[in-house]
């Protein structure tokens, strides 16, 4: 049981360590590349959005909350975006 146990600790260290969760940010966007589809908030964050959200739905001033995870190459990959309340 005791070795289970440390496994189980070693994954879950892993897991955490490797930026697999999501996180959310809330900003307000600077700008919206249409063409590139993405956008860029006040504080300089640049988020790549994915198939099936469409840069033409944002707007620049618009406050937004992103969800997003960092992938293994250290890219910000968004999951969601909403504007925030």
């Amino acid at each position: 049981m005791n070795k289970s146990v440390v496994a189980t600790a070693m994954i879950i260290a892993l897991a955490s360590s490797s930026g697999a969760f999501a996180k959310a940010v809330t900003g307000t966007i600077k700008s919206v590349d249409k063409k590139g589809d993405s956008i860029t908030l006040s504080d300089g964050t640049t988020f790549k959005l994915p198939e099936g959200i469409e840069a033409e739905t944002l707007k620049a001033g618009e406050k937004v909350v992103v969800t997003y995870s960092t992938t293994a190459a250290g890219k910000l990959k968004v999951s969601d975006i909403h504007q925030a309340k």
